[in-house]
């Protein structure tokens, strides 16, 4: 039997990248998969492709999740994937600073507002549309970004350290319920998504671009998209009855401390 058999599951931000992967692993296992997206084109268009429901969703927007809430008031699964790290752009010459000196409120806030009320309202929702069944399964993604600093992206990494917070609050909070509504939180670190490809461009220098960015990385290389929806089918399904409020990371080894090869 599938492992996600008769679960409704919906996914934040799953027009691309981990979000598209995520949705379509689940379908895959069996759910009924709602796929929301600010993008709606994008949204339908990958939805179509996978066999989900879409829905537009801004994640930062109360209205948008009562919108969901009265459409979906039944749900197995959430994964409150949808984020943003402030360089997006496009941008009229160079992006703004994110550092702790330079940045302006207006893009911290920006940051927070999709990253942090994003994720609570979605594990709000979550917890109501669970309750009748009192049972389900929360998935944040998080990053690696949230377990320690990045100078260079304070918002980005604050709000993702606030994410891992978070899902611990929901898990101690639905267990002190008598819930069984699970939370916990997947941390990637550099994973091959479409964020990636400006970057590397598709010029002769890709391989070595692409080297030079895992440099740091013990495995040497870019995390799949498809390796973190394996994490989030395993947290989805009832394989994972007894997980709440813990912290995966996929990073290929960064947080296990150096790659360095010790000396003769």
């Amino acid at each position: 039997m599938p492992r996600l058999q008769n679960k409704t599951a919906l996914v934040t931000g799953g027009a691309r990248g981990i979000g598209a992967a995520i949705a379509r692993a689940f379908r895959n296992e069996g759910a009924t998969v709602i796929l929301t997206d600010i993008d709606a084109a994008s949204g339908q268009a990958t939805a179509a492709q996978i066999g989900a429901t879409f829905a537009r969703l801004d994640v930062a927007c109360e209205a948008d999740w009562d919108a969901i809430a009265a459409r979906f008031a039944q749900l197995d699964v959430l994964v409150n994937n949808a984020g943003v790290t402030g360089f997006e752009g496009p941008f009229e010459g160079a992006p703004p600073p994110h550092d702790p000196e330079n940045a302006s409120l207006a893009d911290w806030r920006a940051v927070h507002a999709v990253n942090n009320d994003g994720t609570f309202l979605g594990c709000r929702y979550a917890i109501r549309a669970m309750r009748a069944a009192g049972a389900g399964s929360i998935i944040n993604i998080s990053s690696r970004s949230g377990l320690v600093g990045i100078p260079m992206a304070a918002a980005y990494a604050a709000s993702k350290a606030a994410i891992r917070n978070h899902t611990k609050s929901v898990a101690l909070y639905c267990a002190g319920q008598g819930l069984a509504i699970r939370c916990n939180s997947i941390h990637p670190a550099a994973i091959m998504t479409p964020m990636w490809e400006p970057m590397l461009g598709d010029g002769p220098e890709r391989d070595d671009r692409s080297a030079a960015m895992v440099a740091d990385t013990p495995m040497r290389r870019f995390g799949e998209v498809e390796e973190v929806a394996a994490l989030a089918v395993m947290l989805a399904s009832d394989e994972a009855a007894y997980m709440t409020g813990a912290e995966l990371t996929i990073d290929g080894g960064i947080l296990a401390g150096s790659a360095a090869t010790p000396g003769g």
